[in-house]
């Protein structure tokens, strides 16, 4: 749980220090979030091409 809240306290500090400063998110939000996913699942491919080729599927 303690890596999700200092990601999220993080997210905010920057948010924050783009507003002060007046400058836009380097990614509109939706886009961002989409590209979030893909490294999320990127991620987990290879875990679980592994898992698959070692123990089969089931």
């Amino acid at each position: 749980m303690k890596p999700y809240l200092v990601s999220l306290a993080a997210g905010v500090l920057v948010g924050l220090v783009y507003s002060v400063i007046n400058v836009k998110s380097p990614a509109p939000p939706t886009i961002a979030l989409v590209g979030l996913l893909g490294m999320l699942a990127g991620e987990s491919v290879l875990p679980f091409v592994r898992h698959v080729l070692a123990h089969g599927i089931g």
